[in-house]
């Protein structure tokens, strides 16, 4: 069993945590980012952090893992792998709001797993829960590497993260990082 210190390890060893000023995808600010890309880099790591999601959910018999583009689509291919079940991913449309293409399908009725790097606000699990249920699917539950939360999602199913943790995250209008004057970077692959 994979440990939350040992995830931690790998983070750290991977250089999946980042210090300066970021704009968050939630449109908030923070003086850590996550950039769970990094650990993806090296297959055995993934591979290691997606089998220990893999057996939080092996009992609820998920039919397709997916994830949402970009952030997503590794650690719902290899949890699926895992699961020995189908692995796909959603993807941004021309609106901004998340599809399926490439002759992804989900059947009425399939029991659908949503897998996410990073949950902050959790829109982005959100949006792919949204598009499963108008496709018939059932969500049996989320998981991510990392739960930056603080403790404040809820997705209505269950939820399990590999790690949490508790980074301070601000509105732009009380950014301390923003008020000193050092400019806000975003690292993330969302436009908005």
């Amino acid at each position: 069993m994979l440990t939350e210190k040992k995830v931690m390890d790998i983070l750290q060893e991977t250089g999946v945590l980042l210090q300066g000023h970021f704009l968050l995808t939630s449109g908030r600010h923070s003086e850590h980012y996550l950039q769970c890309a990094r650990v993806f880099q090296y297959p055995d790591r993934a591979a290691e952090l997606c089998r220990a999601l893999a057996e939080k959910f092996a009992g609820f018999e998920p039919d397709v893992c997916i994830g949402p583009a970009l952030g997503g689509i590794i650690i719902a291919y290899e949890t699926a792998r895992e699961l020995k079940t189908r692995g796909i991913f959603a993807e941004r449309d021309e609106t901004g709001g998340m599809t399926l293409r490439r002759g992804f399908a989900i059947k009425p009725g399939e029991k659908v797993l949503v897998l996410e790097d990073v949950v902050t606000t959790g829109g982005s699990v959100r949006e792919v829960m949204e598009l499963v249920q108008a496709h018939g699917g059932q969500v049996v539950g989320v998981g991510s590497i990392v739960d930056r939360s603080n403790g404040q999602v809820d997705f209505g199913v269950p939820y399990h993260a590999l790690v949490r943790l508790d980074v301070t995250s601000f509105a732009p209008a009380d950014c301390p990082l923003c008020a000193q004057g050092i400019p806000a970077v975003k690292p993330g692959s969302r436009k908005r």
